[in-house]
Formats: structure tokens, sequence, C-alpha cells
């Protein structure tokens, strides 16, 4: 149905009109009309036509200016225009209002027509895009909070590579930075600082978690909200500086006081929030876990970390920024990088240090035992008790800041290097060791459990690492040692088929023929009477 307006004020031409439409488009379209410039602009707002065909000369307000009122209140109106004066100004600004077309009088029925159907396909078109974009809409609720979610467990589990955060906030729009995080507790009765029944409060808050996450994405404005986790949701809010200023944390805290008493009242639960300071994206899972703390230091219903001594403070210019990128990079296994932020870290000590020489000597047992620490958690390393016995010894006799700068810088790269490569060292030899079982127990009716077993890891693990260090799996490989000492046997020794069967490992000597000749190209019998010669393709 598509609802026209008529704006002329000769009674002929709006019968004219009328009579048109209507047989040509008969129950398709309702047709309204006007006869002056006002009556059309109070017509149109209770209307809300789609279509209205305007005479430019009408009593009082002209029909430019009542497209302009009309314009102003309803965007989507298709104008066409009619006109006894060809006059080149009228066009023009008839033009600048989006009219669809502009007819002189008087009134050919075939361009009227012609133009009604343009304006008819042009609001099907609009209303098909409007009807597309609210069905994509619709879609995304559905999407967002799932993408949401994968954010937060990301950060929180931090099972994320850099590629899925970024992959997560340009999905989402996330261009700042800096962030924190806020924990959004709930529970029946608070005793101290806890909330009684998370597990039936969890149950509760599943049934009001739309509500829930409408409240805090008005109270905390361009937020990423979790899901329930237990009876807690964990929520990122995204941030342009790296630090909040006092006036906006009392700001924060009295919006949040404010939502705990709204989501009580909404839900029949008690809530609490605990707010985080601000960090890098990259850091913000501390931001979490600093909100958890100050919700257990208070027994208010909201807490903020920076009110609190839950964190570190470093004192004049320490370069917290170098420290935690030195145990990035070790914890990647970065050596390049991390061995530069080492010496750049060093030289910060002695610049800004030179008399605190024990202090130095200090901090860098503290970061090289720390990265070692990394590199045993990360390496897949074994840890010997007595390993580091000549550390301390080592540090307090070095000479000069250079000896000791080196050393440093030695370890620093010694511990990633152990993070990048001792990992796939023991896998390494996790296959030799499955190897060597193989040949010492081809004979035998081994599996792939069995040959797990004797490494120590699980079969489906041992038949990944297994077929990235060999390029063939387990069966194929005990296949081939089989084979090989099969044909040993065929060529050396006069033993039957049916013992170089059992000696190889097989009970069947019909099923070993066949696997011998698949492998190998000919038949036991065909291989030993041939002296040993293979069939090859």
């Amino acid at each position: 149905m598509y609802r026209i307006m008529l704006a002329d004020d000769e009674g002929i031409v709006i019968d004219s009109l009328k009579f048109i439409i209507e047989k040509e488009f008969g129950s398709e379209c309702i047709v309204e009309y006007a006869k002056t410039g006002r009556s059309v602009i109070e017509l149109a707002e209770n209307y809300r036509p789609d279509i209205a065909i305007m005479d430019i000369q009408m009593p009082g307000i002209n029909g430019i200016e009542a497209m302009k009122e009309i314009r102003a209140t309803n965007q989507n109106v298709v104008f066409i225009v009619m006109s006894a004066y060809d006059k080149f100004d009228y066009a023009q600004e008839a033009i600048s209002l989006g009219v669809l077309e502009y007819i002189t009088k008087p009134m050919e029925k075939t361009r009227i027509v012609a133009a009604i159907r343009k304006a008819i396909e042009q609001i099907d078109r609009e209303r098909a895009k409007r009807s597309n974009d609210l069905l994509i809409r619709e879609k995304l609720e559905t999407v967002v909070p799932i993408i949401e979610s994968g954010l937060i467990y990301d950060i929180l589990l931090q099972e994320h590579f850099t590629e899925d955060i970024d992959s997560y906030r340009e999905l989402l729009g996330i261009g700042q930075e800096y962030a924190y995080m806020a924990a959004v507790v709930c529970g029946e009765v608070q005793e101290g600082s806890h909330l009684t029944n998370a597990v039936g409060s969890s149950v509760r808050i599943s049934r009001h978690e739309q509500e829930v996450r409408e409240a805090l994405k008005e109270g905390f404005p361009g937020c990423i909200v979790g899901s329930v986790m237990a009876n807690k949701i964990a929520v990122l809010v995204p941030c342009s500086e790296e630090s909040m200023n006092y006036n906006k944390r009392i700001e924060l805290i009295e919006k949040s006081r404010a939502m705990v008493r709204e989501l009580r009242r909404k839900t029949d639960i008690n809530f609490r929030i605990g707010i985080g300071s601000i960090r890098r994206m990259g850091e913000v899972k501390n931001s979490y876990s600093e909100a958890l703390s100050a919700l257990l230091r208070t027994t208010g219903s909201v807490a903020h970390a920076d009110d609190l001594p839950i964190h570190c403070e470093y004192g004049g210019d320490y370069p917290i920024h170098l420290e935690k990128r030195l145990f990035e990079e070790v914890k990647n296994g970065e050596p390049n990088r991390a061995v530069l932020t080492a010496g750049e870290f060093f030289d910060w000590m002695v610049d800004n240090n030179p008399d605190s020489r024990m202090a130095i000597r200090l901090k860098v047992l503290e970061f090289v035992l720390w990265a070692e620490h990394i590199a045993y958690e990360n390496g897949g390393m074994t840890y010997e008790f007595n390993t580091r016995s000549d550390y301390l010894p080592e540090v307090m006799n070095a000479a000069d800041a250079e000896t000791l700068r080196k050393w440093f810088i030695l370890k620093v790269g010694e511990a990633c290097q152990n993070v990048l490569h001792k990992a796939s060292e023991r896998s390494v030899s996790q296959v030799e060791t499955a190897k060597e079982y193989i040949r010492d127990n081809y004979s035998k009716d081994i599996s792939l459990d069995d040959v797990s077993r004797r490494v120590n890891i699980s079969p489906y693990y041992f038949s990944k690492i297994f077929k990235e260090e060999t390029g063939e799996g387990f069966v194929e490989y005990l296949t081939g040692v089989r084979m090989e000492k099969a044909k040993e046997l065929l060529s050396t020794t006069e033993c039957s088929m049916k013992e170089i069967c059992s000696m190889v490992g097989y009970s069947d000597p019909n099923y070993f023929s066949r696997s011998f000749k698949k492998n190998v190209g000919v038949t036991p019998t065909e291989y030993k009477a041939e002296g040993g010669v293979e069939q090859r393709c």
C-alpha cells in the first residue's frame, strides 16, 4: 500500500489525478489531498505520505516552501512537482529538495503514470533496504554478545594470539589502546566482603541476562560485556587515555553505585561492582584481577582499585614499560628483541643510579631468575635444583658494569632461546625414543598406545608430533621397519616364510605376504627368488 498526497488549488486537477491513480493503481494506492500550502503541510504531518504530487503555485505558502517543511519531518517522502511555469529557478530549487520528476502543465496521463511508477519503484527499493538493514541489525544483536564474550574469554584465559585480539577489536570497532575492567558480582546476602549462594545466583542472573547487559551498556558507555561465569560478569571498558583523573573516578563510582541499585530493583538480586585501573589492551587482564581484589578488600557495593593499596606503585622514573616488554619478549621467544630491551634497561640502571652498584647487581639477578622461570614454564625444560648455584658469585664478582651487562644479556638471550627451541627439542627427543623403542620391539605386537606410554604422552599428541618429525604416521613407520627387516632376512637367511613372518611381528603369513607386496612391489617368495630385488614403479 502506498499513500499518495495531492497538493493543488484547482479542483479539476485534483479530480483528474485521483481518477488516473485509482484507474491505473487501484487498491495499491490511497489518496488524500489539500488545496493550500498550509493545509498540505498539516496533512503531511498526520498522513505521512509516501508520494507527494505538488503544485508550485498555491495560495499562501507556495509549493517549494511547503516541500521544505514536509522534508524536515519526513525524509523518505518522494516528491513529484507539477507547474504551469517552466522556470529554471523553480526547477533548480525543486531538484535541491530531491524531487523525482518535474512535470509542466497541462499534464500528460502517460507521464503522470510513469512518474508514479518510478516513485513506487524507488519506495520499494528503500523499503527493501530498510528491511534488510533491520534484519542485519537483528542478527547483529544476536551475534555481537557472542563476539564480546569471545574477547572477554580470550583476555581472562590468556589463550589468545595477538591477531585474535586484533580481529575481535576490528569486529567490535575498538580503536582505543587502553581499557579498564569491571567485575560485576551477584549473590543473595552480603557477609563481610562476600555475597552468599553464588551457584543459585548464577542461575537466577541467567534469567535476567539481557536486562543486566542493557544496564551495563548504559552504565559503562561503549563497554564490552562478557557472559555470566559462575556469579560474575566481566566488563571491558575501552579508554582513549592511560589514566583517569580524580573527578572522573568519583563520577564513575557514583554511576556504578546507581547501577547496583537499579540492577537490584530490576532483578531482586544483590550486586557488587569492582573496578580495576586503566591498562594497555595487552595487560588488561590485570585490571580484572584488581577489580576482584578491590571487592575483597572492602564491604561497599562499589570498589575502585585506585582507591586501595592493591597494586605496586613505581617511584621516580622507573621504566616499568621496559620491564614488561622484556618479560613479554622472553615469553614469546624473541631473543633479538629481548637482548636489546635488556641492554636498554641495564643502561637505564647505570645512567640513573651510578652509585647503586649493589641494587643493580640484585636487579640483574632478579631479572635473570625470572626470565629463566618463564623459560621453564614455556619451554618444556626440566628443572634441576643445582643448575644456578654459581649465579650469585658470578654477579657479585663482576669486575665492572660492562662485564655485568654482558652476563645479563647472555642469560636473557639463553632464556629466550630455550623458550624458542627447547619445546621442539623435547619433541624430537621423544620421537627418537619412540623410534628406538619401535626398532627394538618391531617383532612384537606393539601398538600406538604402547609407544605413547613409553614416551609418556597421549596417543593423540604423540601421533601428531611423530608425523611432524618423521613425515609419516606411526603405522607406516612401523611397517617400514618391519619390511626392511623382512628384506634383510629374506636375502641373508634360509628361514622359512612362516618363521620370517613371525620374526618381523606378523601372526598371519597371508597378511604378511599382502603387506610385503604392497610395500615392496613383489611377494616375499619372488623377492627371495630374484635375489632381493625390489620392483620400483
